[in-house]
């Protein structure tokens, strides 16, 4: 592994940097702290202009390189944490209740850091880097809201870069898959209106839970029944509330969760035949049954040909054989989608060290990552703006 040595020099900066992140986590469109650090830091290492406030809390930096060249090149991260309590156990676990950075966040905020730090240092392109620190990519809309609020128009790139940590491989393997790369995600709430009654007299109710466990049931056969096997579909109910005591049949219940698609054409199809099952059980059970589904993520879509560029400026960090495209289409979604519609560009996924999975509230990340993403920014950027 080749990490940047001007960027391995400043790694145990990285380190510090990263877990002061960690120890304090703050979720989507709450990164006040965060973001203020990023654009201290970014005003600290020489970035010609900083700009806070994008998108609520989004940080957006630029770099100017030693040439007159006008191609602009986009390196985007985001900052937010989860809705989890840690349990880690690591020395410097969150210090806010109910919140953790279990999906690398504060890694990947770092890790753009440290490019930012090298290139305003060296300088050695021709042309714009334009740094993105994003808010709110867990399902709140981030990348969306700084693009309403005119990200591209302010800030305009030529193509875009992003990437994610990933437990699942080996450390310091580089994957990227053409083309679409990452599920897009509709999420859906349902609301069941029924009549509630004493417990000891359930024939007086319209059980909501009776009900909603046969709705559950019935919207399983969505993806068994209607879905093209050749096209990946996942529906997964992740809630089900009803009810507050013993001796009561609650009077509503609610079931949420999200559908993961590939297809236009598949994800339309879910839609529709979710709202013809609710209709039917309204009809059959005589209750109200309303139906929310709304579009957080679209289908991640790397471009072909920046997808070898970015796999070409990763080997030359990580090494050959250690950077490769993938064909698995990951069911996971990621916001960064939105702007991949927008600018063209390319997501890669880096390995490192540890077993447990995204989302889980032991999650370590492996700090030994943070120089080979840093470092792999910068080379993108190099490559693709190359001195004349």
């Amino acid at each position: 592994m080749s990490v940047i040595p001007k960027i391995e020099a400043f790694a145990d900066e990285l380190t510090a940097i990263r877990q002061d992140f960690h120890a304090h986590p703050e979720l989507g469109f709450e990164e006040v702290r965060t973001s203020g650090i990023v654009a201290d830091k970014l005003r600290a290492y020489g970035v010609d202009e900083v700009h806070e406030g994008l998108g609520g809390t989004g940080v957006v930096g630029l770099i100017r390189g030693q040439g007159g060249g006008n191609r602009r090149v986009g390196l985007r991260a985001d900052m937010d944490a989860l809705p989890i309590e840690e349990a880690s156990g690591v020395a410097f676990t969150s210090t806010n209740p109910g919140r953790m950075h279990a999906c690398g966040h504060d890694g990947h905020t770092t890790m753009l850091l440290g490019a930012a730090r090298y290139l305003a240092e060296t300088r050695e392109f021709d042309g714009t880097v334009v740094l993105i620190f994003q808010p709110a990519e867990e399902g709140l809309g981030g990348a969306r809201r700084m693009i309403e609020e005119g990200l591209f128009d302010k800030f305009p790139c030529d193509e875009i870069y992003g990437m994610h940590n990933d437990p699942n491989s080996e450390p310091g393997v580089v994957s990227v898959t053409p083309g679409a790369a990452m599920a897009g995600a509709s999420f859906f709430d349902i609301t069941i209106k029924g009549t509630g009654s004493h417990a000891a007299m359930p024939h007086q109710s319209q059980d909501p839970i009776v009900i909603g466990t046969a709705l559950v049931q019935q919207l399983q056969s969505v993806v068994s029944r209607n879905a093209p096997p050749t096209k990946p579909l996942v529906l997964s109910v992740t809630k089900f509330n009803s009810g507050s005591a013993y001796n009561v049949v609650p009077g509503t219940a609610t079931i949420a969760g999200t559908i993961r698609y590939f297809h236009d054409d598949v994800i339309h199809m879910a839609e529709a035949r979710m709202r013809d099952l609710c209709a039917g059980m309204a009809q059959a059970y005589g209750v109200e049954i309303e139906v929310a589904l709304r579009n957080v993520f679209d289908v991640l879509m790397n471009d072909p040909d920046l997808t070898t560029a970015y796999l070409a400026a990763a080997a030359d960090v990580v090494g050959t054989d250690m950077a490769s495209e993938s064909t698995e289409q990951a069911t996971g979604s990621e916001d960064f989608a939105d702007m991949l519609k927008v600018v063209p560009g390319a997501y890669c996924r880096v390995g490192h060290a540890g077993s447990i999975p995204l989302h889980n509230p032991a999650f370590v990340l492996d700090d030994a990552i943070l120089p080979v993403g840093a470092s792999i920014y910068a080379r993108i950027v190099e490559t693709r703006l190359p001195k004349a």
